[in-house]
Parts: structure tokens; sequence; C-alpha cells
């Protein structure tokens, strides 16, 4: 896998819980985060404007995975990283790690499916098949 995004973190007060280091789900929405940046990276508009634009209506995580190695704390300026998506049909899925001075303190991998509203079922949604289009600016890094 390729790095396709990098940035840093300031882990602020909110992430942390009374011990001051952060709370575990926090990095979950860090890492979710980063996987809609990564997609703006690629070319993608802003999720609003996709919203908007495409016929798109998001991208619900169905499977995640995470494991902790080194706790971050309140203070902490860390480094996120996230890979190139892995796609499959209507699902992609995207490694992260986040680091602090060169040690690894979480790996995470999300799996999330490409939606589309159903017409069928008011406010429903439906699996779709990636756009050849966003699978396209991966592959050109």
């Amino acid at each position: 896998m390729t790095v396709f995004l990098q940035r840093i973190v300031r882990i602020e007060w909110g992430h942390c819980d009374p011990a001051g280091i952060v709370h575990a789900p926090r990095y979950f929405d860090i890492f979710g985060q980063s996987t809609m940046l990564l997609f703006e990276q690629a070319g993608l508009p802003k999720k609003r404007e996709m919203l908007a634009t495409m016929p798109f209506a998001g991208f619900p995580m169905v499977d995640v995975s995470a494991r902790f190695f080194v706790p971050t704390a309140y203070g902490d300026d860390v480094l996120v990283e996230a890979d190139a998506p892995m796609f499959g049909n209507s699902s992609f899925t995207v490694a992260h790690r986040l680091s602090l001075d060169g040690r690894l303190c979480v790996e995470c991998t999300e799996k999330r499916v490409w939606t589309t509203p159903d017409a069928t079922r008011p406010g429903g949604l439906r699996a779709e098949r990636v756009p050849d289009a966003v699978r396209a600016l991966f592959a050109t890094g």
C-alpha cells in the first residue's frame, strides 16, 4: 500500500478521557475525517457538494478494526496517514496509521460502502459500484 494522505493532528482536550489520554472512539473520528480528506485530496469535491451534484448518499462504515499500541495525550501533535483505498465492487477499505515521534500508536482498517439514495425506500440507501471515475483518481495517485 502507498501512503496517499498525511496530516498532523493536535490532540485536543475533547479527544481525551479524564486521565488525559485519548478516548479510543475518538481515534475513529480522526480516521473518519481522514477518509473524507483522502477523497478530497484525490480530486473529489467536499462531501456536501458530492451529495448535491452526484448520485451519492455517503459511504457508511460496515466494518472496522483497530490495534492500540501507545497512548496519546492532550497536546500531542500526531501524524495521521491513510493509504489509497482498496476497492471491491461497492466497498472500499482504507488502512490508517497514527504515530507520535516515529512510534506507531494506533492502526485501523475501515471498510465502507459507496451508497446512493434508494428510490424504492424513502430515506433509504442502496449500495452501488464505486464509480470508475472515482477509482481512477486513486489509480493515478
